[in-house]
């Protein structure tokens, strides 16, 4: 088996393979895409609608279908990855992004800015987290946890920078204009950073840590897998879902609509604080452990906003706690790949569970809005969510092997 570990490759301990810019430059790229080509969105729509006519429903929708492209595009792009490395495809990546975002500055109709949205989807894929993971994945082996976080943590930044510039260019500028000195930004930022940092040599992948493990597929297949995906794409439809119904939630509870997005801002907050805490967690637990409580804690969260209507200092808190498990289950979902099966195949593994889960988390808030009424309500809402979290927990045990599984059922 190569030994990544010594030579360096991964470590970065001495061997110059590993691009030094790399890591910095991801903070940098994952900053700009999601705050342009992702953040951007919720600021502007209101604008968009009330400008051209077109309905909120209408422009969500092309927007969450870039979602659902970019779900279904990021399996081959992981093939890609595993294969030829991250320049090529993050570069790309960054081209269509700045083309997507001036065509949806300069869309006539709706036709055209679905396309553009659509189009968007593919540079999602691309360029936003599971890219970023697969590099330093690949680049930094042992050490990958620490830059994950680092990148995670910049990443978290994306809507705290992004939403309030976007707002400011909004308030001066149409949103047309707007989106096109955005995408002005984005090319400057992203197609450099890519294209320069990203020019180490890719290292050969690593033997998969079990020897009856030998292709891609076979992972695929297996029960742990499978059950893995269900409880990340129910976790990620529950987390969604109560990220958007959150507001409208603290509304009912008696909030001003300044306070309910104080406490969703102070949430994004929690995220990051959130991922600080991860490597301590997953140095003292186990990666089925880890991964059962993460999105146990997710859904006690979700059930505390559905039985606890105030004080609303309380709910802040509870939108904290909630943001941290959020940021410590991005983290565990850009590992579970290489804890379970290794880093051989982690671009294509890590497509095949990130895209159920993004389709999930792309339905959540139309899913979210129209069970309200039937629930009865905000608090109905995030009692059938805490519901889906706890089913999410349980498909996450039965990821642990059959012979623990056994071993828990003999006691």
């Amino acid at each position: 088996m190569t030994d990544l570990r010594a030579s360096g490759a991964v470590t970065g301990t001495g061997d110059r393979s590993q691009p030094r810019a790399a890591l910095p430059a991801l903070c940098a790229t994952q900053i700009t895409s999601w705050g342009i080509v992702y953040y951007a969105f919720p600021v502007l729509n209101p604008q968009i609608t009330a400008s051209t006519g077109w309905s909120t429903t209408a422009t969500t929708a092309a927007f969450s279908g870039a979602l659902l492209v970019s779900a279904a595009t990021g399996i081959p792009v992981g093939r890609i990855l595993d294969r030829r490395g991250p320049r090529a495809v993050m570069t790309t990546g960054s081209v269509l992004g700045v083309t997507a975002v001036l065509a949806v500055a300069h869309a006539p109709n709706l036709i055209t800015l679905s396309a553009a949205w659509l189009l968007a989807g593919v540079a999602m894929a691309a360029t936003f987290y599971q890219p970023a993971f697969a590099a330093l994945t690949r680049w930094w082996g042992e050490d990958r946890v620490r830059a994950l976080t680092i990148v995670t943590l910049a990443g978290g930044l994306a809507s705290t920078v992004f939403a309030p510039l976007t707002a400011a260019l909004a308030e001066h500028l149409n949103w047309r204009t707007t989106y096109a000195i955005l995408a002005a930004f984005l090319a400057l930022v992203t197609i450099p950073a890519h294209a320069l940092a990203l020019r180490g040599p890719w290292p050969p992948a690593p033997s998969p840590p079990s020897q009856q493990v030998t292709s891609s597929g076979s992972v695929a297949r297996s029960r742990p897998f499978l059950m893995l995906a269900a409880a990340l794409t129910l976790n990620s439809f529950a987390m969604y879902a109560v990220v958007i119904a959150l507001v409208p939630l603290l509304l009912a509870r008696g909030a001003s609509p300044t306070a309910a997005a104080w406490a969703l801002g102070l949430g994004g907050a929690g995220q990051t604080l959130g991922r600080t805490l991860y490597g301590s967690l997953a140095s003292r637990t186990g990666v089925t452990t880890r991964t059962v409580i993460l999105i146990t804690l997710g859904g006690a969260t979700t059930a505390a906003f559905a039985v606890v209507s105030g004080p609303f200092p309380l709910l802040v808190g509870i939108a904290i706690m909630a943001g941290m498990v959020r940021g410590n289950l991005t983290l565990l979902q850009a590992t579970a790949v290489t804890d379970r099966w290794g880093a051989a195949h982690y671009g294509r593994l890590s497509g095949l569970l990130a895209a159920p889960a993004t389709i999930a988390s792309s339905l959540a808030p139309f899913a979210g809005a129209a069970l309200a009424r039937p629930l009865g309500g905000y608090p109905g809402l995030f009692t059938l969510l805490a519901l889906v979290s706890t089913l999410g927990a349980f498909a996450a045990f039965a990821t642990m092997p059959r012979h623990k599984l056994q071993l828990v059922a003999d006691r």
